[in-house]
């Protein structure tokens, strides 16, 4: 038993065979349509989820009423709402498929079943909500001090396969600029 899920635990902790079904049985698989909304401002995150396919998009609404994403999340990657989740406290988000997806769930309840059978299983999640804060403050960083022509850059080479999943008008939120904007740096960017 090979899944995407154990091939990301074991980039961060090494288990035993025998442990991975063990391990399987805490998540619960989930299929989402495109365009459910997973969590609700306002509302306590009861989950953090294991991607194994679609795609995901973590955002709040601005005083304008404007949607600003603040991350993608697709194959392999985690989402939730970490601090409302440990904190069980309102989150300030919204999560929301865009396409049709497939999670691995984990609750409070049972992921503190799974730390407290699996107590290696720790350092992973530490690895994660450290990779998570990095990538927030890259795009923290990337906000203030860099071009909107180097934000796409990064974006390209951060998620190289969303510009042709996604809508354009989801990038451009992400990136804090226009559609239209957008279509230009696109349009430039083909002609070199």
């Amino acid at each position: 038993m090979d899944t995407p899920l154990l091939k990301y635990i074991h980039q961060c902790v090494t288990l035993s065979t025998a442990d991975h079904e063990g391990i399987m049985e805490f998540f619960q698989p989930i299929q989402y349509p495109k365009k459910t909304i997973l969590l609700n401002e306002g509302e306590i995150c009861k989950f953090e989820g294991f991607v194994t396919k679609g795609c995901i998009k973590t955002y709040f609404i601005d005083q304008n009423g404007f949607e600003v994403i603040l991350t993608f999340a697709t194959e392999n990657w985690w989402v939730s709402d970490i601090a409302s989740f440990q904190d069980q406290r309102p989150s300030k988000t919204c999560i929301e498929t865009i396409e049709a997806s497939e999670l691995l769930i984990l609750t409070p309840d049972s992921k503190e079943a799974l730390l407290s059978k699996y107590p290696d299983l720790e350092r992973m999640f530490r690895l994660m909500v450290q990779r998570h804060l990095a990538a927030y403050q890259e795009r923290l960083f990337g906000n203030i001090a860099l071009t909107a022509d180097k934000r796409y850059a990064l974006f390209l080479e951060k998620y190289p396969d969303l510009p042709q999943r996604i809508p354009q008008h989801l990038i451009a939120s992400y990136l804090g600029i226009s559609p239209e904007f957008l279509s230009r740096l696109r349009k430039r960017k083909s002609k070199k």
